[in-house]
């Protein structure tokens, strides 16, 4: 098998961190002395060297780490699945079975924390093998793999062709027991680094890292100075008592406790298990007449103000009557600048500019020199984000200013008197699939006998003839008294 080195950390993703802390523990299972004990044993008609059963494995990781079998048996199905131990008996099945099941180490050429990656020239090599051995023999997902990789790397399949024929005759010039253990150590590899349909990929960790976080590199003093002023920065941070942090946090849970659906149900009903959609016309983003919850929380802070359409329409309203309805205009122009379409952002941003920012425009804001010189000059080369100096500097001149007072005008007063409160209905609810069903239980088979003798009894008491058993009764007492003398 062929390997192919390449830049670890631009190309290949480096290994986790823990997985160092596995090999450590492999190379102790490994001494002569105190690690597992391992001998010859035979498979089908094979003497393999060097096994080891699953139960034997399992064993020393419970004395040699003292944990529990659950915890142990984890460890290692972890270790099988990375492909440090592969199975002799079922190559395909990497998982530790506690019984006498036979594993082997894997040779540490192939540990996954080796700085190579698996390439696709040396999978198509080990198909091709496979492929001459069974004679065109393949599972479904490897034949879709030989035939993407016959087309992708096509200009060197004569390389990968002689490769496979060259290997199978190595192979079968080794003994039986080599020639065994090396296919499924083999197998083990490749069943890790290209897994299979429905199996779990434990070499999957994402998108690739530019640098690799488990190399060690020698820190200069520059780093340390970097180190120092960063835990300085730390400390001088100011902190706050936990009892402060949960006091608010219990403040603001029950400030919007009646406005949680959850908690405080729907009104005037809950639309996703009733028919009625009332509640999502009421809720609307521009309704004429909003609900007086909605209202209300407004005046929570003046996020929730700006978060609602309808709570900025109305504020608008009052911004315009006090000659400061350009602060909202550049405001929004700035969140659709943020979150529009890419393709617009340079169009936008000059728009933006001549409508409220340049020398004599037509919405003209009030804004600081030093902000106007930031975002000046980050307009030469617009992006997204250009205008947030801006933007910030704005929404805090209406939170602290245009906020309170807002609060306290008749427009928002207005509003709040004509809201709507809406009753509590109760309507048909729908057929809800996954709504939840009350289920009964089935009575207990004691009862259900109790309740047939008591139905039994009752059926012969009213089946009996009252003066037959009274004559009956007479007869008897007779006879005990005997014949007259």
């Amino acid at each position: 098998m062929t390997v192919k080195r390449v830049d670890q950390g631009q190309h290949y993703r480096p290994r986790m961190a823990f997985l160092k802390k596995i090999e450590a523990l492999l190379m102790e299972m490994q001494n002569p002395d105190t690690g597992i004990k391992m001998h010859t044993q035979r498979v089908m008609i094979t003497n393999i060297p060097h096994a080891m059963t699953g139960s034997d494995i399992l064993q020393w990781i419970i004395q040699h780490l003292k944990i529990a079998e659950e915890e142990a048996l984890n460890l290692g199905n972890l270790i099988v699945k990375y492909g440090y131990i592969y199975p002799l008996q079922e190559p395909k099945n990497l998982t530790l079975k506690t019984d006498s099941s036979l594993y082997r180490f894997q040779t540490p050429y192939f540990w996954p924390t080796q700085q190579w990656a698996a390439d696709d020239t040396d999978y198509a090599i080990y198909l091709a093998k496979k492929n001459i051995k069974r004679k065109g023999v393949l599972e479904e997902y490897e034949k879709e793999h030989y035939n993407l990789l016959n087309k992708k790397i096509n200009y060197k399949w004569d390389f990968v062709i002689m490769q496979a024929k060259e290997q199978y005759r190595t192979g079968k010039e080794r003994k039986k027991a080599d020639r065994y253990a090396l296919d499924c150590q083999e197998k083990a590899y490749w069943l890790v680094h290209r897994t299979p349909p429905g199996m779990q990929d434990v070499l999957d960790y994402g998108l690739d890292r530019v640098t690799d976080p488990n190399e060690n590199k020698k820190k200069t003093i520059d780093v340390y100075r970097r180190e120092i002023m960063y835990y300085q920065q730390v400390i001088m941070k100011s902190t706050v008592k936990s009892s402060v942090s949960l006091g608010g946090l219990v403040k603001y849970s029950e400030q919007f406790l009646s406005n949680d659906p959850i908690m405080s149900g729907c009104l005037p009903s809950n639309p996703w298990i009733t028919d009625d959609s009332e509640f999502w016309e009421l809720n609307a983003k521009l309704v004429e007449i909003p609900t007086r919850m909605r209202v209300e929380r407004w005046a929570f802070n003046f996020n929730e103000l700006m978060r609602d359409p309808k709570g900025r329409q109305n504020f608008q309203l009052f911004l315009k009557k006090e000659f400061s309805g350009e602060n909202l205009g550049f405001w929004e122009a700035c969140e659709d600048l943020k979150y529009g379409d890419q393709s617009k952002v340079k169009e936008k941003a000059e728009e933006i500019y001549k409508l409220f920012l340049a020398p004599g425009a037509r919405r003209w804001i009030n804004i600081d020199g030093t902000t106007m010189g930031i975002t000046v000059k980050g307009l030469k080369h617009p992006h997204r984000y250009v205008l947030d100096a801006a933007q910030t500097h704005i929404y805090m001149l209406m939170k602290k200013d245009s906020y309170g007072r807002y609060l306290k005008s008749p427009i928002y007063k207005e509003m709040l008197a004509k809201a709507i409160v809406p009753q509590e209905t109760v309507k048909k609810s729908s057929s809800f699939p996954f709504a939840r069903r009350h289920l009964r239980s089935s009575p207990s088979p004691v009862i259900l006998r109790q309740q047939e003798e008591e139905a039994k009894a009752k059926e012969a008491a009213t089946n009996v003839d009252i003066t037959q058993v009274m004559s009956k009764l007479d007869r008897r007492n007779q006879l005990k008294q005997g014949p007259p003398k």
